[in-house]
């Protein structure tokens, strides 16, 4: 029951909680930072409510009734959005709005574990068939079209662009003469008249996207079916290696681009390990043990790269996007500064209420 009573120093505390209700914070009167000699944090009190529907959360938040909203949804990215990403005119007055890269790939896997019977008959243990998937989606125009332009293109490697990057390129940019170039040398080479449809298991929310990537796909011959299931569902799944291709995304769990690659290190197989796909290889394995050790900043950021750059070279994995955070807050918010990681931190934000209000 410790979840439910957290013991702590931070700015806030505790005061009252109904689950998938409210949650109230208190202010600490005892927190230990200051700032211009007064004692932080600013706020008295912090109210969480939990709504599971995306656009009462977001008439809510337009009605003034809640001071932050963070993450854009189909619902209503088109009402707050304009088609470039920037806020929607109309609400110039009402809501600040700000943006930047996130610590976060989201990316389609595909099993590399060529032991495993699902991969016996499918055209995805072929490099030059994964290869061509890669060149087969635009993913600059599905940004543009499905996310009003949050987010940067997948065109790199699995480590985000909120990590700064070498000069060096690498990955994969929208090329359908290279991918229909790649699928009939595969097709010569195995002796293919026609390849099998492939399935991508995912859940209900990226439906838009995957319709999107079934279309490209279909642009260069391939059939992609689409099985959506619950969340635990995909968990489950992705873990045990029962899905050849599968929708993902990783938040990282540290600001360290060792987190990312930690997911193809042969240490790490999942079920016991966060290695989904199962890839393994001698020089990527020995690249990642030697980095972990490394103290040299610079030089543990070119094994960083030439790990995912090596990573890239087997097409495993198709990076879609790299994420940004996305804030919408009141105009009387103050102070609510952005990180890459996404946390919500409140000690120092400040609300100016009118005189109405008081």
């Amino acid at each position: 029951d410790f979840r439910r009573n957290p013991v702590g120093t931070g700015p806030f505390y505790v005061k009252y909680w109904e689950e998938d209700v409210k949650l109230v914070l208190l202010k600490n009167p005892h927190y230990f930072e200051f700032e211009n000699e007064v004692r932080l944090p600013y706020l008295e009190a912090i109210n969480y409510t939990f709504l599971v529907d995306k656009q009462s959360e977001f008439l809510e938040f337009i009605q003034g009734d809640l001071d932050y909203l963070s993450g854009i949804e189909p619902g209503y990215k088109d009402e707050i959005l304009t088609e470039n990403g920037e806020l929607n005119p109309k609400y110039a007055q009402q809501i600040h709005f700000s943006k930047r890269p996130y610590l976060n790939t989201e990316y389609i896997g595909i099993l590399a574990d060529t032991n495993n019977p699902l991969l016996k008959d499918s055209p995805l243990k072929f490099l030059k068939f994964r290869l061509a998937i890669q060149y087969a989606i635009d993913k600059e125009k599905m940004l543009l079209y499905l996310r009003n332009g949050i987010g940067t293109a997948g065109n790199r490697g699995f480590i985000p662009s909120a990590f700064p990057r070498k000069k060096s390129r690498y990955g994969y940019s929208f090329d359908i003469d290279k991918s229909i170039e790649l699928l009939n040398q595969v097709k010569f080479e195995q002796h293919i008249d026609v390849f099998p449809s492939i399935k991508v298991v995912a859940t209900a929310q990226s439906m838009d996207l995957l319709k999107y990537i079934q279309h490209q796909l279909a642009q260069v011959g391939l059939e992609l079916e689409i099985e959506l299931v619950q969340w635990a569902a995909l968990k489950e799944i992705v873990a045990n290696s029962k899905a050849v291709f599968f929708r993902g995304s990783w938040i990282a769990d540290y600001p360290d681009p060792e987190n990312y690659l930690s997911l193809f290190y042969s240490g790490n197989f999942a079920p016991k390990g966060p290695n989904y796909t199962h890839f393994s290889n001698q020089t990527f394995d020995s690249l990642y043990n030697y980095s972990i050790f490394a103290t040299d900043q610079s030089l543990k950021d070119q094994l960083n790269y030439q790990m995912d750059s090596l990573l890239m070279s087997f097409a495993y994995v198709v990076p879609l996007y790299y994420d940004e955070v996305v804030r919408f807050t009141q105009k009387n918010i103050k102070n609510l500064e952005l990180n890459p990681m996404n946390l919500l931190n409140l000690k120092k934000v400040q609300k100016k209420i009118s005189k109405n209000e008081e």
